[in-house]
């Protein structure tokens, strides 16, 4: 049986209704209703406008109602030409292991350490652009851990003193913005990376590239601030927008160089005690950050109704298997042993050297996509979407400054195009906004041909596919294809007439009241002008032949 609770009140942060289970639950297929099991447990969750889970509690009648609460840890490589410490040059995906060390990256005794100003200076504009707080001193620390990838035995990273703090970023979930609190951003280096692999014989071993050893690595770490792994999804999305807007990073997960740590714990409904946040690993894209998140969640569940604790440690996400594994009890801030690095003197955060950093940021997502809606009179979804990447948004500006477009139909008919064919074009041939073919330029003289009746919007279509494959000006592809939009009535009227000639059924239908004929008519009177007359004018024609011939 289900039944609102009385005795419970809505949850006005979740904005979803408050239900009771009994042991004997609703039947399948109630409505609202959602059944599945884990290992055999029996679950039902019940609709709301954000996902909670419901399990049967062996100790009471009625089943526990937990709310997920979701942290995340993300790592970002930052764009700079050399390393965070040392004056290697940044390897790519295609150098060749341990290509791009020195005595510093290597860990060698008696070698120093010389911080990277672009990294410090990048890491400043991400908490600029995160709304965070920059105090006027910062500090490196060691990080005590012992690991083969670790090349000196300590990572030098930040604790107490971090670069930014305090920060907040505005997601859209399920069609309800939130604000996701920014607890620090901070700099770091990265570790090397490790190889496992077998010989012929099928003995196991390492290997290590320290190409990676000391990249310049940035820490986003956000307050527990997500409820669902959709909001974990829409932030995840929108930091990576922002770090390719500012420049700081290419933020790719597939790459490698953007890393997220989601911390999952649950609670029952009401409660403000955090549970035992639980670190999952090993995840390299959106999904699996998604799949995995969704998965923890309903294992807590499954251990806490089966009456056991979750411990904290950290577990590895596995795709292969759809589950998390367990890896390593969860260290603490004391297990590092953080301390001072010795080597590194404090950092002054200058107060002018901050604003020359802001002054330095480009427009934001957010507020460029407002500025479209307001400038150019575009709708939501196409701000939103020429909003996208910083190259669209762009390509559009630069579009709609050669075609004279201010709020109108111009820049509609610019944003149609950019959201549209060119997209489609984009995606097939997986190619980016700026490295294509056509320009900003050629764009807004294909819109200009449409608007002087030079070409039709079916020709303009096909122009754009030469100019998308080839770079030409669409005035060009007009010439040599001989497109140009037929304007003589005399010629429009022949080819009507050839029309009518061939076809005497469709002829006889429309005479005869059916007017959905016409309409092949009309087809087939584009299709023996190529396309280039207006149907408007083939339409009055056509229809005008016909009343005489009746």
């Amino acid at each position: 049986m289900v039944y609102n609770s009385p005795s419970k009140p809505a949850d006005k942060q979740s904005n979803a209704r408050c239900y009771c289970v009994k042991v004997n639950l609703p039947p399948p297929g109630y409505p609202g209703c959602t059944f599945f099991s884990i290992s055999g447990l029996p679950i039902v969750t019940i609709t709301g406008l954000r996902p909670l889970l419901y399990f049967p509690c062996p100790m009471t009648t009625a089943a526990v109602r937990y709310e997920t609460v979701i942290g995340l840890e993300v790592h970002a490589q930052l764009l700079t030409q050399s390393k965070m410490f040392c004056g290697c040059s940044m390897p790519s995906l295609e150098s060749p292991p341990n290509s791009h060390v020195c005595p510093v990256c290597l860990g060698m005794p008696g070698v120093l350490p010389v911080i990277n100003k672009l990294a410090v200076e990048l890491t400043v504009m991400t908490g600029l652009a995160l709304n965070c707080q920059i105090p006027g001193e910062a500090k490196f620390d060691r990080k005590n851990y012992h690991y083969p990838d670790l090349m000196k035995g300590y990572q030098i990273s930040q604790y107490d003193m971090p670069l930014c703090k305090n920060g907040w970023l505005e997601i859209e979930a399920d069609g309800q913005k939130r604000r996701i609190g920014i607890t620090r951003v901070h700099l770091e280096e990265d570790t090397a990376k490790t190889f496992h692999t077998k010989d012929q014989a099928g003995a196991t071993y390492s290997l290590v590239d320290v190409n990676r050893s000391g990249l310049p690595l940035m820490e986003i770490v956000s307050e527990p601030d997500m409820r669902s792994a959709e909001e974990a999804r829409a932030y995840l999305t929108k930091l990576r927008q922002v770090l390719r807007y500012i420049g700081a990073s290419r933020a790719n997960m597939e790459e490698g160089n953007m890393r997220c740590e989601p911390n999952v714990s649950i609670r029952p409904l009401g409660e403000e005690a955090l549970g035992q946040k639980v670190e999952l690993k090993n995840i390299n894209s959106f999904k699996h950050a998604y799949d995995a998140i969704k998965y923890e969640e309903q294992r807590q569940a499954q251990v806490l109704a089966s009456g056991g604790r979750i411990a904290q440690e950290t577990r590895g996400w596995r795709e292969d298997l759809g589950r998390s594994v367990t890896q390593r009890s969860k260290e603490y801030a004391d297990d590092y042993r953080y301390f001072p690095e010795p080597d590194l003197p404090t950092m002054a955060l200058d107060a002018d050297w901050v604003r020359r950093i802001r002054a330095q940021m480009p427009e934001l997502p957010d507020q460029k996509q407002a500025r479209f809606a307001e400038q150019y009179g575009l709708s939501d979804y196409d701000s939103r979407v020429l909003a996208e990447t910083r190259a669209k948004a762009d390509f559009f500006e630069a579009a709609a400054a050669e075609a004279n477009a201010g709020s109108g139909l111009r820049a509609k008919t610019l944003a149609n195009w950019i959201n549209g064919d060119f997209a489609r074009l984009l995606h097939a041939s997986n190619t980016e906004i700026e490295d294509a073919k056509v320009t900003p330029g050629t764009l807004a003289q294909l819109v200009s041909l449409i608007e002087s009746d030079t070409i039709s919007g079916k020709t303009a279509k096909e122009v754009f596919e030469t100019m998308f494959q080839t770079g030409r000006s669409p005035q060009d592809v007009v010439k040599e294809a001989g497109l140009t939009q037929i304007t003589s009535s005399d010629e429009v009227a022949a080819a009507i007439d050839q029309v009518i000639a061939g076809n005497p059924k469709p002829v006889a239908d429309y005479l005869g009241g059916k007017e959905e004929a016409i309409k092949f008519l009309v087809g087939q009177a584009m299709r023996e002008t190529k396309g280039r007359a207006r149907p408007d004018v083939v339409l009055e024609i056509l229809r005008e032949k016909l009343r005489e011939g009746a």
